[in-house]
């Protein structure tokens, strides 16, 4: 089985960040140093995402099992996890599957419930691309916009686009399998599935991901949880408030 591509900085207790879906570890570049400051930070490319394997199976206990054969080769135990968005809904079930292995949990802007499939434009978006007849970043972007207005989301795509070769672009995510298997990405956490360590739920004042009454089945879930608002931020607030983002998650592994 391939093991997960990852960017490691720093020295310390170890801190396991897991990007959300069509990301890779490169997003959280800026952060990660910051926290290497205080931990050793594990920045993974999930699969299907960034430098990781391409594969038709993607399921979130195949992505739990990613994570943790990748603790196993690198000999971690009582490990901190920061997850985003599809990265968090990984985080959720692989704490509540290896509680032993996780020392403290930070969810970032999802809850464990159901979420119907949204990502529809963005895939129309992706999948309208023909590499064979671009030759620029701008002609991509152009061609974006005809599906995706804000231009935050369409950077933030244009990420994943690389040169394969000299004459040709490419996309570091497997878009085929992440296209087939979309419906998957909004899958609950299983009713019965609970982890009793600490655990922060982040959520952006400006996103809907995360309701008021999402908050008693988070705490049904996870039983030391703790949810607060990041100001001035959508789904992304660790890049939309990335100072109130590092305060509260650093005082969280810190203190708590």
């Amino acid at each position: 089985m391939a093991l997960l591509h990852s960017i490691i900085l720093g020295q310390g207790e170890p801190l396991i960040i897991l990007h959300g879906y069509f990301g890779m570890a490169d997003n959280w570049k800026t952060l990660g140093k910051r926290l290497s400051e205080s931990y050793e930070v594990h920045l993974l490319d999930q699969r299907n995402h960034g430098r990781s394997f391409h594969t038709e199976d993607f399921s979130y206990d195949l992505m739990v099992e990613d994570l943790q054969q990748y603790l196993r080769h690198y000999q971690l135990e009582s490990v901190n996890i920061i997850g985003h968005s599809m990265g968090g809904k990984v985080a959720m079930l692989f704490a509540t599957r290896y509680p032993e292995l996780v020392k403290k949990l930070v969810i970032v802007d999802i809850g464990p419930k159901y979420y119907a499939p949204h990502h529809h434009e963005i895939l129309k978006a992706l999948n309208a691309i023909d590499f064979s007849e671009i030759s620029s970043r701008n002609e991509i972007d152009e061609l974006y916009k005809a599906h995706i207005s804000e231009i935050g989301v369409r950077q933030f795509l244009l990420k994943n686009v690389y040169r394969k070769d000299k004459d040709k672009f490419g996309y570091r995510f497997n878009l085929k399998s992440l296209t087939e298997n979309n419906p998957k990405i909004g899958e609950a956490l299983p009713t019965q599935a609970v982890y009793k360590g600490a655990t922060l739920f982040l959520k952006g004042s400006k996103s809907n991901y995360i309701t008021e009454e999402d908050e008693m089945q988070i705490y049904q879930h996870f039983t030391q949880a703790k949810i607060k608002t990041i100001e001035n931020a959508g789904h992304w607030l660790h890049a939309e408030n990335p100072q109130q983002f590092y305060t509260e998650v650093l005082h969280f592994l810190n203190n708590d």
